[in-house]
């Protein structure tokens, strides 16, 4: 195998996968391949990719965010209420991005300005919120949405509402990512905050605007879960977070930062999704699903710790073969 294919092969591998892994789930149960069912998983994949994107631009920088799930339900049941009191969608659009912003801008704070580590930041974060959409409901559904159920289960057409949501965040999300200087600056950040630094780069002010934009996608993706389960949950999105780190590392986000992309993490999502319908079709215990899960994120994380060391051997190598030359 020459160099340029297996430059490609890499490159695509993601996209390979995916594709192995839609035939084989076609054969594994008949109902998979039916249109209802794609539609289904289509659907269901909404919030997992929102999250996905908050938690890619955040680790292609060497940052997370744990605090997600709890956010997402604090962020959704007051969205949900205060729609119900003024029945007005457009101030439930603020109250929700609002809500979910202030907590990341709280995250970013200790990140960015007292050098707290993300991990720390947003566990802490994680508690709060949870509690704070506890102790709001008073740890009770909230019920009878009304029109709100639209953003999270109405259609155009045959296309359901999250997915023309998603799919015009995808595009904003990937012209950010890959034509802005705040896009250029994540990768020059992940890769070496002290070089990125010393190249003119903010790293604070790139800090607070993935944190701003997370907020953003995790408010979004609060209503689309609240309605799509038509209540206000407080007790709803645990352990989401995971599922956003895990569809952007298998779609190629390395969690040392510096690398990522739109493509990948959408791909790495639809892995996640097809596995986990795939398994709730031929019955398989929801507890394994998440044994399964937790090996799917450590391999993930282990292909990219050892990709990278192989790189860097090479690189080395090369840099040898030149001094001897020289």
């Amino acid at each position: 195998m020459n160099v340029k294919t297996s430059h490609y092969l890499q490159k695509f591998s993601i996209y390979i996968v995916l594709v192995i892994l839609f035939i084989a789930c076609s054969f594994i149960s008949p109902y998979f391949i039916q249109s209802s069912n794609l539609i289904n998983v289509a659907r269901q994949l909404c919030v997992g990719i929102l999250i996905a994107y908050g938690e890619m631009l955040l680790i292609i920088s060497g940052f997370l965010d744990l605090s997600v799930g709890s956010v997402l339900a604090l962020a959704g049941v007051l969205s949900v209420s205060a729609y119900k009191s003024t029945q007005s969608m457009a101030v439930a659009v603020i109250v929700a991005l609002s809500v979910a912003v202030v907590c990341n801008l709280i995250n970013a704070l200790f990140v960015a300005n007292f050098n707290v580590p993300a991990f720390i930041a947003t566990l802490g974060m994680q508690q709060a919120a949870r509690g704070l959409a506890l102790y709001y409901t008073g740890g009770q559904n909230i019920l009878q949405l009304g029109d709100f159920v639209k953003i999270g289960q109405g259609t155009v057409g045959p296309i359901p509402v999250p997915v023309i949501i998603v799919i015009g965040i995808s595009v904003v999300i990937w012209y950010v990512v890959n034509n802005t200087q705040y896009g250029r600056g994540l990768y020059a950040i992940g890769g070496s905050r002290s070089a990125a630094e010393a190249s003119g780069i903010n790293s604070k002010r790139s800090i607070y605007k993935s944190y701003i934009i997370n907020g953003l996608l995790v408010g979004v993706a609060g209503m689309i879960f609240m309605a799509r389960n038509n209540a206000g949950l407080p007790n709803g999105a645990v352990g989401y977070e995971m599922t956003g780190l895990t569809a952007a590392i298998v779609g190629g986000t390395s969690f040392t930062g510096g690398i990522g992309t739109v493509s990948g993490t959408i791909a790495g999502a639809f892995i996640i999704g097809f596995l986990e319908n795939v398994m709730n079709l031929v019955g398989v215990n929801p507890y394994i699903q998440q044994v399964i899960e937790g090996f799917i994120i450590v391999l993930a994380v282990a292909f990219d710790v050892v990709s990278k060391s192989r790189k860097s051997q090479k690189v080395i190598v090369k840099e040898e073969k030149k001094e001897e030359k020289a």
